[in-house]
């Protein structure tokens, strides 16, 4: 059972997001035990279970979202556990949800809830993405790219 404090716990969040808005997928299994549960609720692929599967879920995930930075709201502290709630900041640069991005601008809330083993890193990552508020971005007329003459 991890006891850390608050401030070790915000810091282990905070690098994680980090690496995250760097595309950085070394950094952020970096931040994983090796027999990690990792689980984007309504990813089609299903739960990632180890860190092989979790870097495919990375690859993927920076290739349709360049994340800028992560705004906390609210953190809730366990003994082993954190619950954060935050806004995603970036750009759709791929197809996220299987629609085209077009480097559109994006944010949206998005809850984790982050349990953390004995060693300090990551055992279980649960996430909860604000769909309506993506869906309804992306499904925003494109506008028109202006070409100089």
């Amino acid at each position: 059972m991890a006891v850390l404090t608050q401030s070790q716990f915000d810091s282990l969040i905070d690098r994680h997001f980090r690496y995250e808005a760097e595309d950085d997928v070394d950094g952020v299994l970096s931040t994983l035990v090796d027999d990690l549960t990792h689980d984007l609720v309504g990813w089609p692929a299903g739960v990632s279970r180890d860190k092989q599967a979790a870097r495919a879920f990375y690859d993927q995930m920076f290739a349709d979202l360049a994340g800028e930075k992560v705004t906390p709201v609210k953190r809730l502290y366990g003994e082993d556990f954190v619950v954060d709630e935050s806004i995603w900041h970036g750009r759709a640069v791929g197809n996220p949800m299987g629609i085209p991005g077009h480097g559109r601008p994006l944010s949206f809330r998005i809850l984790h809830i982050f349990e953390v083993a004995a060693d300090g890193r990551i055992r279980r990552e649960n996430v909860w993405l604000d769909q309506a508020a993506i869906i309804r971005q992306l499904s925003a007329p494109v506008e028109p790219v202006a070409v100089p003459a």
